[in-house]
């Protein structure tokens, strides 16, 4: 298996919505630590690129760029 950062980030991008968008369906996702590890890879990435995670809007927005 590769590492996160081995991955085009726009691809990752779209897995993790696809994730994202099946937890009402599939709760026990939220428990997944390769989404836990999606996640944070996801964020590191935004932060170095000047995001505030923190902030719904602009880490929406991060992830809805391809």
């Amino acid at each position: 298996m590769q590492p996160l950062d081995a991955y085009a980030i726009g691809e990752l991008k779209a897995i993790y919505q696809c994730l994202h968008a099946c937890l009402p369906d599939q709760p026990a996702l939220m428990d997944s630590a390769l989404l836990q590890d999606l996640q944070r890879h996801l964020q590191q990435q935004a932060s170095a690129d000047g995001v505030d995670v923190t902030t719904h809007g602009e880490w929406a927005r991060w992830l809805a760029e391809r």
